[in-house]
């Protein structure tokens, strides 16, 4: 049996388990909705526009705090790994800072920009910010020195260094690093909306919890781990498999 098929399996196998507990559990729907309820309220948002639209206002956010969160996480990470003194101070203080959990910042968010866009893409951004800066620098620092040598020997220096051999030999662990920093903004998203935003998923989720609609939260939280799979496995798993696979890693 195939892999995909046994998650295809597994699914099925949970989709029924649900659907026979909920008609014989004898809780009203409201409760417990059965999966006939679930998913007929998720094609009804999705033809209605009103889950596509949530879908597109969460994902403009999510591309935007984190395109932001990549590239500071990796000017970051250089800075890092080119001056020891940036590292000992710096450094010590975006370790520290990863502890924190995204939605912490969120009431200063809201004090230094209004309950509005900007404060859900504050969260979106620091939430993946630092755990990009440590792979980013993780990666530079794991360059091997040979290739290092090689290039300025050939007279490689400054920006063609970088360009070249720093940021290249750096990429599988760029990716990966990107690939949790995903995961932190994307949770840092949907918690951020659902405590504060006007409009996407997260606020569509609390909708659902305000008006006792546990067929329409359910169906949300289905189009949230849908989104968050396909971009870990398809996007970001294929790309690494492609980069090691091109660099001789596998």
């Amino acid at each position: 049996m195939t892999t995909a098929l046994r998650r295809i399996s597994f699914i099925a196998i949970i989709a029924i388990v649900w659907e026979v507990t909920s008609r014989l559990s004898g809780l009203p729907d409201f409760m417990f909705p059965s999966l006939t309820q679930i998913f007929s309220t998720l094609f009804n948002g999705l033809v209605t526009g009103q889950i596509t639209g949530a879908i597109v206002k969460s994902l403009g956010r999510i591309f935007i705090g984190f395109s932001l969160a990549t590239i500071i996480g990796v000017i970051l990470g250089y800075l890092i790994w080119k001056y020891k003194f940036i590292e000992d101070t710096l450094g010590f203080v975006v370790t520290a800072l990863q502890s924190i959990p995204s939605i912490v910042w969120f009431p200063l968010a809201i004090i230094w920009f209004g309950l509005n866009d900007f404060a859900i893409l504050f969260i979106v951004t620091i939430g993946a910010t630092w755990t990009m800066t440590i792979s980013a620098s993780s990666g530079f620092k794991n360059v091997p020195v040979l290739y290092q040598q090689v290039a300025r020997t050939l007279g490689s220096s400054g920006l063609h260094f970088i360009k070249t051999v720093i940021i290249p030999s750096s990429v599988p662990q760029l990716l990966s690093g990107m690939r949790i920093a995903w995961a932190f903004s994307w949770r840092a998203l949907m918690a951020g909306e659902l405590l504060g935003a006007s409009d996407g998923l997260g606020q569509l989720l609390e909708t659902g919890r305000a008006l006792g609609q546990m067929d329409l939260v359910i169906s949300i939280m289905i189009i949230i781990a849908i989104i968050g799979t396909i971009m870990d496995h398809v996007v970001f798993l294929r790309l690494e498999k492609n980069v090691q696979k091109k660099w001789g890693i596998q």
